[in-house]
């Protein structure tokens, strides 16, 4: 039983991998890419999640929704493009969970990258340290970054 176990995850690391180096040809555009150490990574991050948030999925991983909406992000480096995606992979399944499945995976996604270019300026800390229903309210106002007044009363 454990080695049908073991090798459910070996066949779904190598269809998250997969995954991911396809993203590679979009997200290079933006200066983002991914080794084959990082995407190895990412697809153990990608269990760990789960196995935290006690959820459950089929066919691959939220990881390429995500490098596909976030990598024309202004506020991601090369450097931190891999942990900024096991941080949102993270903060995505943490807000399903809090949104009781309510939010389809695009809303949700579409949501955190409103505040996370908007509001949260790239800081994963703001994002993560969001409530849902404050994330949704945040997604739902015209952020100026210019207006000193409203950045201040943010941050």
């Amino acid at each position: 039983m454990d080695n049908d176990f073991s090798l459910e995850m070996s066949a779904t690391r190598d269809v998250i991998a997969r995954e991911l180096q396809g993203c590679n040809a979009l997200t290079a555009r933006f200066g983002l890419t991914l080794t084959e150490q990082e995407v190895k990574t990412l697809a153990v991050a990608h269990e760990n999640a789960l196995r935290d948030t006690g959820r459950i999925a089929f066919g691959g991983s939220i990881l390429k929704k995500l490098a596909e909406t976030f990598c024309d992000s202004p506020f991601i480096t090369r450097e931190a493009w891999a942990d900024t995606l096991a941080e949102l992979q993270d903060d995505f399944y943490y807000f399903k969970n809090d949104s009781d499945d309510r939010l389809s995976d695009d809303e949700l996604i579409e949501t955190m990258k409103r505040v996370f270019d908007g509001p949260a300026q790239g800081s994963l800390d703001y994002l993560s340290g969001t409530s849902l229903p404050e994330l949704c309210r945040r997604a739902r106002e015209d952020f100026d970054p210019t207006n000193a007044a409203v950045t201040r009363e943010l941050f």
